[in-house]
């Protein structure tokens, strides 16, 4: 994806350059499709302004980088060329569940999280702070790191562990003698992708009460459902725009190498929509969003990056001009469903939340 390869020129124009090649490049978004900044000159010492036209320039030789310019104190902000953007729905697509996938973090060792159910711990903060651990993990080995023990999850798959046994609706939440905890009453209630989602998404350090009743409610603004909800009406667009061709299969099919079976491609387009460049622009930040959660220690961050492409996904789908909608044109944007029902995939995969196709 875009930002990685923009992380790995960044680190051979710095290496280039003379500097150590481990820099951190330091990238965020600069609120344009298509336009990256990185802040990695004020960090090298020296002249910033001076660092960053010399990495500029070498920037700027690389073919799918359309100019790279000094902006401000020493910040490098990098606009790729069109064809880079509209390269990243095909991208994300035929990476299928390795597309949160990097090398961000190669050479990085985390420590392996503690075995159990982080979701058995007796307090819901116990229980966030031991899902964060874990989450944490499976972000750092999709970014490239070395979990100590532990296979690395890069596919973005979740690991399921056993749910709690059969409790009665009614119950959710009200513990006493005889009753589950808090968090597997919940479970019960609400579903453990809910809660899941809902302790991902809590920030550490405040104050966190998970209430079943809300969690569970099937609105696009309760985000542990809309997440899922964005996921199961991209694949809805996928299901209605193959049904319309009939020499396609109504579902995809994934090969041994992440590639769609039997499906044509069309040429990639970048579209003039500023709903569908937004998009694009954030299915690029998906390897980079990863790293960045994994690096500071915070899976939040990542749910909530998560949750801003689910919003991005659901208003772009539901135009009139995409698949799943009756005035859609052709199966010119199959692409772009597809690319976003296979980045919320993985980025759920590694939430450890599953990825209903229809809900």
């Amino acid at each position: 994806m875009i930002s990685s390869d923009l992380r790995r020129a960044v680190r051979h124009a710095v290496a280039a350059a003379g500097f150590p090649s481990g820099a951190e490049p330091g990238l965020r978004p600069t609120g344009r499709p298509g336009q990256y900044a990185a802040s990695v000159a004020l960090t090298l010492g020296g002249h910033p302004r001076e660092t960053a036209r010399r990495l500029a320039a070498a920037l700027a030789e690389v073919p799918w980088i359309e100019k790279a310019e000094v902006t401000g104190p020493g910040y490098l902000t990098v606009t790729v060329t069109a064809a880079a953007m509209e390269a990243v729905a095909d991208r994300i697509t035929q990476a299928g569940p390795g597309c949160a996938a990097s090398d961000a973090l190669a050479g990085v060792t985390v420590p392996a999280p503690p075995p159990g159910d982080p979701l058995a711990a007796a307090t819901w903060e116990e229980a966030r702070a031991a899902l964060a651990t874990r989450l944490t993990a499976r972000l750092a080995a999709a970014a490239g790191a070395t979990v100590a023990g532990v296979t690395s999850p890069r596919s973005g798959q979740p690991e399921q562990e056993p749910g709690p046994g059969p409790q009665r609706r009614g119950d959710a939440g009200r513990g006493g003698p005889g009753r589950l905890p808090d968090s597997a009453a919940a479970v019960a209630f609400a579903g453990r992708d809910a809660v899941t989602f809902a302790l991902a998404r809590a920030i550490p350090g405040r104050p966190l009460r998970v209430e079943p009743e809300i969690i569970a409610r099937h609105v696009t603004g309760n985000p542990a459902y809309a997440v899922r909800y964005a996921h199961a009406r991209a694949a809805s667009g996928v299901r209605w725009a193959l049904a319309s061709r009939r020499d396609d299969p109504p579902y995809p099919t994934w090969g041994d190498t992440g590639y769609l079976v039997g499906e044509a491609e069309s040429a990639p387009r970048l579209p003039a929509d500023p709903g569908e460049l937004a998009l694009l622009d954030a299915l690029s930040w998906l390897p980079e969003r990863v790293a960045v959660a994994a690096r500071r220690g915070r899976p939040d961050e990542f749910a909530r990056y998560l949750e801003e492409l689910a919003g991005v996904t659901v208003d772009v789908l539901s135009s009139v001009s995409h698949p799943g909608n009756a005035a859609a044109p052709g199966n010119g944007r199959l692409t772009l469903a597809r690319a976003a029902q296979a980045g919320l995939a993985a980025g759920l995969g590694l939430l450890e939340v599953s990825a209903p196709e229809r809900l």
